[in-house]
């Protein structure tokens, strides 16, 4: 029996590619065994450093609102009628605060309770119109400073604090052209110079 070449003829390569060419591969083919390229390593980050934030040096609380004062309910009643601009003659307001005129009637509603001393008031400044008279003069009292012990501080001297309230209120504020508290002679802080304006 005589052995086959080794290598192909021509013709047995042309009729083979012919065989091949007209078939289906029914496995998909086996990757190359050669050389791939290397994936690239990605690079080394480097830690990044901590940046320095600089804060300006303070204490706890030095920026916090300073308390006021301890139960400043209001401004002093003698700085709220001192603010109060002028509205009558500045000499004859100079003269009624120095003292140099004379009262043309007064009232004391010193003792009285908020509910007696209104109604009263009210009625003394509508009769001062009514007799055509300019200046009056309305005693409060200064009041007397107290505490009850109680979590709610108590105002002194409240009808003190009330009478230029209801003299600049209706309907007693359409008669009064000026309010100031009073010359050491006529009752100082615990009286009202009440300045009144002429009638129609």
């Amino acid at each position: 029996m005589a052995r086959r070449p080794k290598n192909l003829s021509d013709d047995d390569k042309a009729l083979w590619q012919k065989v091949t060419e007209s078939t289906i591969r029914l496995r998909p083919p086996k990757p190359s065994l050669g050389k791939t390229d290397p994936v690239p390593a990605e690079p080394i980050r480097q830690p990044l450093k901590p940046v320095k934030v600089t804060h300006p040096k303070f204490r706890v609380g030095e920026r916090a609102k300073k308390p006021g004062s301890p139960h400043d309910l209001a401004p002093s009643m003698r700085d709220h009628v001192a603010t109060h601009p002028v509205a009558m003659d500045r000499n004859t307001f100079g003269k009624m605060k120095k003292g140099r005129l004379a009262p043309e009637a007064r009232i004391d509603l010193h003792g009285m309770t908020i509910a007696q001393a209104h109604p009263v008031l009210t009625r003394f400044i509508l009769n001062a119109i009514d007799a055509d008279r300019r200046l009056v003069l309305v005693i409060t009292g200064k009041g007397k400073h107290k505490d009850d012990g109680g979590p709610i501080p108590v105002r002194h001297g409240v009808l003190r604090h009330q009478v230029p309230h209801w003299l600049n209120t209706a309907p007693l504020r359409q008669h009064v052209l000026q309010i100031t508290e009073a010359h050491l002679k006529h009752g100082g802080q615990g009286a009202y110079y009440v300045y009144l304006r002429r009638r129609r």
